[in-house]
C-alpha cells in the first residue's frame, strides 16, 4: 500500500470516528439531561408527589422519580378504610414519606398516613391546649363508641357522643362531628375525643343567654324533651323549663302521658325564673283559655247537664259539669224530700243529672238542682173535714160526719136504753 494510500486511508477512519464521537455526544448529553431532573431519594425522606392513578388496593404518585411510587391501602389513613379513593383523588397533591426503594425492582413504597401522623400530634397538642373546637368525620362505628380521622386514629366514647343517651351509632358513621380534645398520649397512640363538651358549653351558653331575657308571664313555644312522675321537661329554645303535673291542664291529670308525648310542641307561660339555680318554671294551663272561659253553648241557665260529684259538705255538694268547672247544689236542692245531710244520698265520684239554676263566669259561680231533674212524688191524699152548719143564733157548727154520728149514736142509745 503506498504512503498515500494509507494516509488517506487513515483519513478516512479518523473521520468516521469523528463522526460517530459527534452522533454519540448528543445521546450521552441526553442521557445525562434526563438523570439531572431526577429526584435524589432515599428511605425516611418526606417527598411532595401528585396522585396519578387510584385503584382498589392503592395509589400512585409521580413524584418526579424514575418511576412512579405507591401508597398501598394501608399507608393512605389512620383509621380502617375499603378503598383507596376513600383518601386520595387523581390530581391531588400530598406530602409523602419514602418507606422503601428498590430501584432494581422499581419498587418505591410511600406513606400519607406517617405524614398526617406527624402533623396531627403537634396539631392536636395546640388543640388541647387551647381548647379550639375541631371538625371531623366519623370513619367508623365501633363498640363502644366513634372512630374519627384527625390525621390519627381518633376516638369518642359513646358517653361523650351526645348530651343525651343514644342508644344505636349506626346512623352515625360519615358525619361530621365538632369535637374538643381530652385526652392525648403519644407513647399508647391514644387520643380521645369530645362531642358533648361542645355541646354541653354551647347550652350553657345558651341558657344563661335565655336566663337573662326571660320574663315571668311570658308565652313561648317549646318542644317536650321527656316526661316523669312529676310533670314534662319542655325545651325552650336551648334551655328546659319543667312543667309540673298540677300545671298541665285545667282538669286534674294523673300521669303526663294523658296529655303530650316527647316531641311534641306545646305553648307555655313563664311562671318562675330562678338564674342562680338556673331553673325555669313553666304552665300549659296558663297559656290557654281557662275552663270558664271554653264553656259550651249547652251550659245555659234553665239547661239539664250531667257531672260528677267531687265534694259534699253539710250545706250541700260540688258538681263538676265541665273540666275544672264546679257549681254547688244546696242541700235544699238535692232531693224533693228532706235530707239532714248530702252524704244520706250522694257519694263522691257518683254521676248525677243536675239543672242549671244560675251562672256567672266572670265572678266563677254555678248553682245547681239535682231535685228539678226528678219528678216530683204525689202529695199524700188529706183527711175529709167535717160540714159546718148553721144553728139557731146563726153561728156555723161543725157537723160530725156519718160514721163519727152513728158511732156517737150508738153510743148514747145503749147508755138511753137503760132508762128505760
Amino acid at each position: 500500500m503506498s504512503e498515500e494510500t494509507k494516509v488517506q486511508g487513515n483519513a478516512e477512519i479518523s473521520e468516521e470516528k469523528a463522526v460517530t464521537e459527534e452522533n454519540a455526544a448528543p445521546a450521552a448529553a441526553e442521557e445525562n439531561t434526563d438523570y439531572a431532573d431526577i429526584a435524589a431519594v432515599k428511605k425516611d425522606d418526606t417527598v411532595k408527589g401528585k396522585i396519578v392513578k387510584v385503584d382498589n388496593e392503592q395509589a400512585f404518585v409521580d413524584i418526579g422519580y424514575k418511576y412512579d411510587g405507591i401508597i398501598p391501602l394501608r399507608e393512605l389513613s389512620a383509621v380502617s378504610i375499603s378503598e383507596a379513593s376513600e383518601a386520595v383523588e387523581v390530581g391531588q397533591e400530598l406530602e409523602l414519606k419514602v418507606v422503601k426503594i428498590d430501584d432494581e425492582k422499581e419498587k418505591l413504597i410511600l406513606s400519607k398516613r406517617l405524614v398526617d401522623s406527624e402533623k396531627a400530634w403537634d396539631d392536636l397538642q395546640a388543640k388541647l391546649e387551647s381548647q379550639e373546637t375541631i371538625e371531623a368525620k366519623v370513619a367508623d362505628v365501633v363498640k363502644g363508641g366513634l372512630v374519627i380521622d384527625v390525621g390519627l386514629r381518633g376516638f369518642v366514647p359513646a358517653s361523650m357522643v351526645e348530651r343525651h343517651f343514644v342508644e344505636d351509632f349506626s346512623d352515625y358513621k360519615g358525619r361530621t362531628l365538632r369535637m374538643k380534645v381530652k385526652e392525648l398520649d403519644r407513647e399508647k397512640n391514644k387520643v380521645i375525643l369530645s362531642q358533648k363538651d361542645v355541646l354541653d358549653e354551647e347550652y350553657n351558653a345558651k341558657k344563661q343567654e335565655i336566663l337573662n331575657s326571660i320574663e315571668i308571664g311570658q308565652e313561648i313555644e317549646g318542644t317536650v324533651q321527656r316526661l316523669t312522675p312529676f310533670g314534662v321537661f319542655v325545651d325552650i329554645g336551648g334551655i328546659d323549663g319543667l312543667v309540673h303535673i298540677s300545671e298541665m291542664a285545667w282538669h286534674h291529670v294523673e300521669e303526663a302521658s294523658e296529655l303530650v308525648k316527647e316531641g311534641d310542641k306545646v305553648k307555655v307561660q313563664v311562671l318562675k325564673v330562678d338564674p342562680e339555680n338556673e331553673r325555669i318554671s313553666l304552665s300549659m294551663k296558663a297559656a290557654q283559655p281557662g275552663p270558664w272561659e271554653q264553656l259550651g253553648d249547652h251550659i245555659q241557665v234553665g239547661a239539664v247537664v250531667s257531672g260528677t260529684v267531687k265534694r259534699l259538705v253539710n250545706f250541700g255538694a260540688f258538681v263538676e259539669i265541665a273540666p275544672g268547672v264546679e257549681g254547688l247544689v244546696h242541700i235544699s236542692q238535692i232531693s224533693h224530700r228532706h235530707i239532714g245531710t248530702p252524704h244520706e244520698v250522694l257519694e263522691e265520684g257518683q254521676e248525677v243529672q243536675v239543672k242549671i239554676l244560675d251562672l256567672n263566669p266572670q265572678e266563677k259561680r254555678v248553682s245547681l238542682s239535682i231535685k228539678e231533674t226528678e219528678e216530683a212524688p204525689e202529695a199524700p191524699a188529706k183527711p175529709e173535714k167535717g160540714r159546718k152548719e148553721k144553728d139557731n143564733t146563726g153561728d156555723y157548727v161543725a157537723q160530725p160526719n156519718q160514721s163519727l154520728s152513728l158511732t156517737l149514736g150508738e153510743r148514747f142509745g145503749d147508755k138511753l136504753s137503760k132508762f128505760k
